[in-house]
């Protein structure tokens, strides 16, 4: 019987970083185009308004912001957000104003089970325009639900709401999130659940856990790695790391019982960071990967990318009070943490000793469900190459882009219904992408994942995924700044 019980790090040398794993597939390609490379021009690099510029400028904006009509009868759940600003208390002493939902940090749950349909009403209290994206959802059948402000819907503008109403699916872990400017690093967002009618693994309780950096001030974009390879638009250095709203100074606390199996939901909400996560003193079993489920594999700790989602379950057979320990990779801002406390334990200082070295690669990733759709030779594969401008010749200094075009200067990846489309995505720069399609999980290395992380230094990945849910699907990295900066790119078939 599972129970939903949702209560909702000190720095240490990390473990070894993991192989980087890439397909090495060699499938005969029936049609296949590699895009070219173009002059991309961007204008405007504000803290807050950036994107918004840049998606409203697109050719296939929205004109109008009528609401559609509920085709499938009344919703089984209905929730409200209201985005507004607020304040944040992340430690005693510290509080910020920043942009939250219904003025709380992180958003409020919004927890629906498998098959239901979903009304959502968004409200914007803010000075500026907004939108929301349900990031995971497939959203079948109903692209403008997606929430991406110029492509799929008008922005909602001050004062005003939009009614958000889809079919909830895949199960798992997900959330929601604004998707104009710099929004998403102010605090706008916040997890979303589906519930699985018949888990393919038991637990007793679980608990949600979303990872984000802190940043005491206006989000801006900036320049970084500094060095032999120049300067790249980046994040401004951040002030911390919470951990489910909370600075290391008075940590999270997640309660379980001895004997209890504990399914963990690890949310990475972060603009701009990668981290690893390890809980002292406990092995994990990765179980979900992006909502779906994959077999259990036995790790002590992962890497978990922007927009990326792990589940993992813990087996509570160590009385006591643990750190869950949350360290960003490759950066210098501090490190984070939560508090693992068994009941009746009367340990107050957690323990921070880790149960061993053994990191998830995503080739340990095996797909409960059958990927037999994936198999056999795509009918379309594209080229993408991931790189600044300037390094690739085909954009300015201060731009991301993707084969030397950066958004919303760049060609559109148009594709036909029904396609099993091959995307081979290199890696030119030094930094990673966690690379996010909308409305779509791909295949990568045998499991079904809608983000996934291409390391630098010519790293690659290569997704195949069914052009099942026509539309006009962003496809970009969940890097809040190279996306801000132009690395994006938009699916379009009928």
């Amino acid at each position: 019987m599972k129970t939903n019980n949702n209560d909702s790090v000190h720095s240490k040398p990390p473990m070894t970083e993991p192989l980087e794993s890439q397909s090495d597939s060699k499938s005969r390609i029936t049609r296949r185009a590699v895009l070219g490379v173009g002059l991309a021009t961007a204008t405007g690099a504000g803290a807050t308004g950036y994107a918004a510029t840049r998606y409203l400028r697109a050719e296939s904006a929205p004109e109008s912001q009528e609401h559609p009509e509920s085709t499938d009868g009344d919703p089984d759940q209905q929730y409200h957000l209201t985005a507004t600003i607020g304040e944040l208390d992340v430690a005693p002493g510290e509080t910020i104003e920043t942009w939250l939902y219904n003025d709380q940090y992180p958003g409020p749950e919004l927890r629906v089970e498998e098959g239901e349909r979903v009304q959502i009403t968004v409200e914007n209290d803010l000075p500026e325009e907004t939108s929301v994206h349900w990031h995971g959802m497939a959203l079948k059948d109903a692209n403008e639900m997606d929430g991406v402000p110029g492509v799929t819907q008008p922005p909602i503008e001050p004062s005003d709401e939009f009614v958000y109403e889809f079919d909830v699916a895949p199960t798992g872990t997900h959330w929601y999130h604004s998707h104009v400017g710099l929004q998403l690093d102010r605090g706008l967002l916040g997890p979303l659940i589906v519930e699985e009618a018949d888990p393919h693994v038991e637990y007793d309780r679980e608990h949600t856990i979303v990872l984000d950096e802190y940043l005491a001030s206006e989000p801006e974009v900036t320049s970084e790695g500094m060095g032999m390879m120049g300067g790249f638009p980046g994040a401004p250095p951040y002030d911390g790391t919470l951990v489910n709203g909370k600075l290391p100074s008075e940590p999270d606390t997640l309660t379980v019982m001895e004997g209890e199996r504990v399914r963990l939901r690890f949310l990475n909400a972060g603009s701009a960071t990668t981290y690893r996560v390890a809980i002292a003193g406990h092995p994990m079993e990765i179980t979900h990967a992006d909502g779906p489920g994959v077999e259990p594999v036995e790790v002590d700790g992962f890497d978990i990318g922007m927009g990326e989602r792990f589940d993992a379950i813990i087996t509570a057979n160590e009385p006591g009070t643990w750190e869950i320990q949350v360290h960003p990779l490759g950066e210098e801002a501090p490190a984070g943490r939560a508090t693992l406390q068994y009941e009746e334990t009367d340990d107050e200082e957690p323990r921070d000793e880790l149960s061993g070295s053994q990191l998830l690669d995503y080739s340990d990733l095996r797909a409960v469900d059958s990927l037999d759709q994936y198999d056999g030779s795509p009918d379309y594969t594209i080229d993408l190459d991931l790189s600044s401008g300037g390094m690739m010749g085909g954009g300015d200094e201060d731009e991301w882009t993707i084969n030397g075009q950066a958004y919303p200067d760049a060609d559109p990846l148009r594709i036909e219904e029904g396609e099993h489309v091959q995307v081979q995505v290199t890696n030119h720069s030094p930094m990673r992408h966690p690379m996010h399609l909308h409305g779509h999980h791909f295949e990568v290395d045998g499991a079904l994942q809608d983000t996934v992380t291409v390391p630098g230094h010519m790293g690659q990945r290569t997704l195949n995924f069914v052009a099942d849910n026509p539309g006009d699907w962003f496809f970009h990295c969940h890097n809040l700044y190279h996306m801000e900066t132009g690395m994006v790119r938009v699916f379009e078939y009928d």
